[in-house]
């Protein structure tokens, strides 16, 4: 089992942000990477951010800031993942980018490497068949926001070995995540169970059973939830929704897995929840 000091992070958004700054928090060292070099500037203002928060609720030193920040290296080139000991990619919810992706880091990374994907419903098995490194290929889910949520689902492909089972569920541990494990079925564990109650909610909503402020404050008080599903939706972003919904009506050809067609639409109407300023409610 190799020690990891190093992990490369692809995709510069709001989850890889989120995982780049656990681990460096972690005291790992991080290379946050994406092709948008604007993208990589902006995850590291985003992750300087949420540090900043936590130096103004004295959850931590200004010291101990710096010394985070100072172990993320920002860079807009594949080649730096080079020196990464674990390579975690954190792109959109698009199969065919995340395969491009890893065919070429796969390449690049050193030969113990493990190859994990945040994705939340794509398949870990097709994944791992396009790289060279099936044994050493897994899924390893954050919840979002990843600084936050505790959980991290662990995803082993078919071809997955049980070392990487292992050393991945060891590294998750080392950044405060509790796992679980998921077989490797459409939507895993959390997205099987909650994103078909969200396409339900957007359902009832184009049925006109209740307004949207109505729809979330009835499962908020009724099923003692922190946010209703209209308001959660947003927060994911309803792109994000309607692709994990599509895998599951895809992979489980159920009909109840069909997504909603005001999803859809607002979707078309690039009305994508709070990151666009519009989703199920208006945001400033």
């Amino acid at each position: 089992m190799s020690e990891i000091k190093t992990v490369g992070v692809i995709g510069a958004g709001q989850m890889g942000a989120g995982i780049a700054q656990v681990a460096a928090q972690a005291g790992l060292r991080v290379i946050l990477n994406d092709v948008d070099e604007r993208a990589v500037e902006r995850g590291v203002t985003k992750i300087q951010a949420g540090l900043e928060k936590l130096v103004q609720k004295g959850a931590l030193t200004a010291a101990t800031q710096a010394e985070i920040l100072g172990r993320i290296t920002g860079s807009g080139k594949m080649a730096s993942l080079s020196e990464a000991d674990f390579v975690i990619e954190a792109v959109s919810e698009n199969e065919g980018l995340k395969k491009k992706i890893f065919a070429e880091v796969d390449g690049l990374a050193k030969e113990h490497v493990i190859l994990a994907s945040n994705t939340s419903s794509i398949s870990i098995t097709r994944l791992a068949a396009g790289t060279r490194r099936p044994e050493r290929f897994i899924g390893m889910h954050f919840m979002n926001p990843v600084p936050v949520m505790k959980l991290v689902e662990l995803i082993p492909g078919l071809q997955t070995s049980e070392i990487t089972l292992q050393e991945t569920r060891t590294l998750a541990e080392k950044l405060g995540k509790v796992t679980v494990k998921s077989d490797d079925q459409p939507g895993f564990i959390v997205n099987r169970i909650l994103v078909p109650m969200i396409n339900e909610a957007v359902f009832a909503l184009g049925e006109d059973l209740g307004t949207p402020e109505d729809i979330d404050q009835a499962m908020k008080l009724g099923t003692n939830q922190p946010m209703g599903p209209l308001q959660l939706a947003d927060f994911i972003g309803l792109d994000t929704c309607l692709a994990i919904m599509e895998v599951l009506h895809e992979g489980l050809g159920d009909d109840k897995y069909r997504p909603a067609p005001l999803l859809r639409r607002y979707v078309d109407a690039g009305w994508l929840g709070k990151k666009t300023g519009r989703g199920f409610y208006r945001y400033g």
